[in-house]
């Protein structure tokens, strides 16, 4: 069990796990906010999570004495060595995958132990490509994620439209899934501390699949890649000559600007724009 197990900080220094900058570690430490990320999830004896970026196994031990199984996924050699000491104080019920996050198959790795809850302090280089993933592959794999965020890419989840931080990711996020708040953190809870705060989002009710989800990332893609100018210019590359029938069609006035479109209207573009492919 995890009092077994030496403190964390000396297992960073036996294994020499200085936080890499080109993989977006920081690590976190605190083993009373590691088991209130675990909390959020609800995470007990009868789950399966797959956790992203162990490091040097603070939230991994956390949820193991939960009474969980957990697999991790983990491309830094000199963690997964660390982690070796925490599959032995737990009985096995820890696996670790070394592969890349990004291309990773996880209902490959996970065989037929899927939906899983998915709960990790994510690398911050790659937090939004991976969410993106997941959500994309919808209640098939998850059925509840708890996942750390820089706190702007928190806000930028969780906004409303109207609000400058509305934009791509809210729409997406919000149209697979039902997220919220857990709670903040501040920098020095890491090691190394970053320079910004961060936020545990959790990420409930996944929906089954929007049938145009593709779509929709092509439409936001251009609208709030170019969000100060009206629909009628920053969707003419995705719509064409077809643009003014599909907003005519919606009720969406031309001059309108992609902050001011609600997520039921950005879908209502997305089933028009696949329609008309």
């Amino acid at each position: 069990m995890s009092e077994t197990l030496p403190p964390l900080r000396e297992v960073i220094d036996r294994y020499g796990l200085g936080a890499k900058k080109s993989l977006g570690q920081h690590f976190l430490l605190d083993l009373n906010m590691t088991r209130k990320i675990a909390r959020a999830a609800s995470v007990n004896e009868n789950d399966q999570v797959l956790e992203i970026g162990p490091g040097p196994g603070g939230l991994t031990r956390a949820l193991l004495e939960t009474g969980a199984r957990v697999t991790a996924i983990e491309r830094d050699q000199r963690c997964i060595e660390a982690l070796a000491d925490v599959t032995a104080a737990f009985d096995g019920r820890l696996k670790v995958i070394e592969a890349d996050a990004l291309t990773a198959n996880e209902a490959e790795i996970l065989s037929a132990r899927t939906p899983v809850k998915i709960v990790a302090n994510l690398p911050y280089n790659i937090s939004t490509e991976l969410l993106i993933k997941w959500l994309k592959a919808g209640p098939a794999l998850w059925s509840v994620m708890a996942l750390m965020f820089q706190k702007e890419v928190a806000d930028r989840i969780l906004a409303a439209p109207g609000s400058k931080a509305y934009g791509r990711l809210s729409v997406i996020a919000q149209t697979a899934s039902l997220p919220s708040r857990a709670f903040n953190l501040p920098a020095r809870a890491f090691t190394p501390p970053p320079k910004v705060e961060s936020t545990v989002v959790l990420f409930e009710q996944p929906k089954e699949l929007f049938s145009a989800l593709g779509a929709l990332e092509k439409v936001t893609q251009a609208a709030f890649s170019q969000r100060r100018k009206m629909l009628r210019s920053s969707l003419k590359s995705v719509f064409g000559d077809s643009l003014a029938q599909a907003l005519s069609a919606i009720g969406i006035e031309e001059t309108r600007r992609a902050e001011e479109l609600s997520i039921d209207q950005f879908k209502a573009l997305a089933l028009a724009l696949s329609q008309n492919a």
